[in-house]
């Protein structure tokens, strides 16, 4: 006696298939949109210093992970009084 093939398991193979086919476009998409896109830095700049201050101290950083970078840039005066 033969057994008749489940139609439920095979569309359930089928669309776990499919699945599995958009997930991994989305990835190569995902990828492609980092590799191809333009520089993503975010630039952060706080002027705390008189505006007649000619040499204001000053701190700068940048950290750069590859996919997202962030770049700091902050002023201070070392008088604050006029």
């Amino acid at each position: 006696m033969a057994i008749a093939a489940d139609p439920s398991r095979a569309y359930r193979d089928a669309m776990n298939r499919r699945a599995r086919i958009l997930a991994l476009a989305g990835l190569a998409a995902l990828a492609l949109l980092v590799a191809v896109g333009p520089e993503h830095r975010a630039n952060i700049e706080i002027f705390a210093h008189r505006q007649g201050d000619t040499a204001p101290q000053r701190l700068q950083a940048a950290i750069d992970l590859g996919i997202v970078g962030v770049s700091v840039l902050v002023t201070w005066s070392k008088r604050l009084a006029p």
